[in-house]
C-alpha cells in the first residue's frame, strides 16, 4: 500500500483530529455538564487541564513504545482505551469521576496522537515534512470548527453525555479507517529496548539547545491557544452573554483563521525557510497578546474589539506549530516518535497549566486568560530567539 503526500495528510489528519472533538465538542455543553456534576462552570473547565495532563502523559509513555514496536499497534491500542473511557463518562455523577475519567480518556488520545508527526517524518523531511504538516493541519482543523457545533446540536438533541458516545464512535471509525487504509511506516531497524535507553534517548533531546528552541516555541503557543480555548465558555458565554448557539459561530471564526495561516505557511514555504516562518508567526502573535491586554487594562475590552485580536493569536499557530515541529523531528529522524512524544509531552503539560492558571481564578475579568495568552507568547519569542538561534539549524543525524 503506497502514501502519496495529500492521502497520508488526510489519514494523519483525521487521526489529529481525535484530540480536537475530544477538547472542543463538549465546550458548548460546559454549563449543562457543571450542573449536573454539582460543580461550578470555573471547577468543570478543569476537566480541560486533566485531559491535557493524560494527554501529555500518554504521549510520553507511548511514543518510545511506537518507535519500538511500530506505529499502528499503538494506534488501535490507544483508540481502544479512548473508545472505553468516553462511554464511562457518559455515567459520571461527580467532579472527582469527570477528571479521573478525562485523564484516563487522554492517555488513549496521546498514545494516538503522538503517532501523527512521526508518520509524516517517516515519510517526508525538511519543507516537505512541513508542507504535508501543514496540509494535514487545514483538514484537521475541521475538527476544531466542526466540533462546537456538533456538541451544540447534540446537547439540543439530548444531554451533554451524547457528546461522548459521539467520541466513542469516532474512535470506532478511526480503527476502521487506520486499521485498514494506514501501512506501518516505521522502518525496520534497532530501537530502544530498555527504561535506560529510552530515558537516554529523552536526555539528547532535552540536552539539543535548538530542539529545546523549537519545543518552547511550540508548547508555549498551545499553551496561549489553550488558556482561551479554557477561557472561551465562562467569556463568551457569561462574560459577553452569548447564547450556546452563537458560541460555535464566534468561536469557530479563530479555526478559519488558522486554516488560512496553514495555507499561507504552504505558500511561503516556496521561499522562506520554516525557521523564518516560525519566527513570523511568534511574531504577530506577540503583537495581538500586547494589543489584549491593552484592551483590558484601558477597560476597551468587548466581543467586537477582542474577537480579531483573538483570531490573529489564535490563528498565528499555523505558521507556528508545523515549522516548530517539522525543525524539531528533522533533528532526530530515527526516533521522531520518541521526540514528538516529548514535545507533545511538554506541549500539553503547558497547556494544561495554562488551563488551570485561566481556571482557578473565579473572577468575572478577561485578565486571567489575557495574561497568560500574553505571558506565554513573551516566553515562545525569548525560547526561539535565545535557543534555536537566528539561523536555519543543520541537519543533525543522531546514533
Amino acid at each position: 500500500m503506497t502514501l502519496n503526500a495529500r492521502r497520508l495528510a488526510l489519514l494523519v489528519a483525521a487521526n489529529t483530529a481525535l484530540a480536537p472533538f475530544a477538547i472542543d465538542a463538549y465546550l458548548p455543553a460546559m454549563a449543562a455538564l457543571a450542573e449536573d456534576i454539582g460543580a461550578s462552570i470555573h471547577h468543570t473547565e478543569l476537566s480541560l487541564s486533566a485531559f491535557l495532563a493524560g494527554f501529555a502523559l500518554g504521549q510520553l509513555i507511548f511514543g518510545p513504545v511506537s518507535d519500538r514496536i511500530g506505529r499502528k499497534p499503538v494506534l488501535l491500542g490507544g483508540l481502544v482505551v479512548f473508545l472505553l473511557a468516553s462511554l464511562v463518562i457518559t455515567t459520571v455523577g461527580s467532579l472527582p469521576e469527570l477528571l479521573a475519567w478525562r485523564f484516563v480518556q487522554a492517555l488513549g488520545g496521546g498514545a494516538t496522537v503522538v503517532n501523527s508527526a512521526a508518520i509524516v517524518r517517516d515519510c517526508f523531511q525538511g519543507r516537505e515534512a512541513a508542507k504535508v504538516m501543514s496540509t494535514m493541519a487545514i483538514i484537521m482543523l475541521m475538527a476544531p470548527l466542526a466540533a462546537p457545533v456538533v456538541g451544540s446540536a447534540l446537547l439540543y438533541l439530548g444531554d451533554w453525555w451524547l457528546i461522548f458516545v459521539f467520541l466513542a464512535v469516532y474512535a470506532s471509525f478511526l480503527m476502521w479507517l487506520l486499521g485498514t487504509r494506514l501501512p506501518e511506516t516505521r522502518a525496520p531497524g534497532r530501537f530502544a529496548t530498555t527504561p535506560r535507553q529510552v530515558l537516554g534517548n529523552y536526555v539528547s533531546v532535552l540536552r539539543d539547545r535548538r530542539a529545546m528552541g523549537f519545543i518552547a516555541a511550540a508548547s508555549m503557543t498551545f499553551a496561549g491557544l489553550f488558556a482561551f480555548v479554557t477561557a472561551s465558555p465562562f467569556l463568551y458565554l457569561e462574560h459577553f452573554g452569548l447564547t450556546p448557539s452563537l458560541y460555535p459561530l464566534v468561536f469557530g471564526v479563530n479555526v478559519v483563521i488558522m486554516v488560512a495561516a496553514n495555507r499561507l505557511n504552504i505558500r511561503l514555504l516556496r521561499w522562506y525557510t520554516p525557521l523564518q516562518n516560525l519566527r513570523l508567526g511568534l511574531g504577530i502573535q506577540l503583537v495581538a497578546g500586547l494589543g489584549l491586554a491593552l484592551l483590558v487594562a484601558t477597560g476597551l475590552e468587548s466581543l467586537a474589539t477582542m474577537v480579531p485580536l483573538i483570531m490573529l493569536f489564535a490563528g498565528t499557530i499555523g505558521l507556528v506549530a508545523p515549522n516548530a515541529i517539522t525543525s524539531l523531528l528533522d533533528r532526530f529522524p530515527h526516533m521522531s516518535a520518541t521526540a514528538a512524544a516529548l514535545q507533545g509531552s511538554i506541549q500539553f503539560s503547558c497547556g494544561a497549566l495554562a488551563g488551570v492558571l485561566v481556571g482557578a481564578f473565579e473572577i468575572d475579568s478577561a485578565w486571567p486568560m489575557v495574561g497568560t495568552m500574553l505571558g506565554a507568547t513573551l516566553l515562545a519569542n525569548l525560547g526561539i530567539r535565545v535557543l534555536a538561534g537566528t539561523a536555519e539549524p543543520e541537519q543533525r543525524a543522531h546514533g
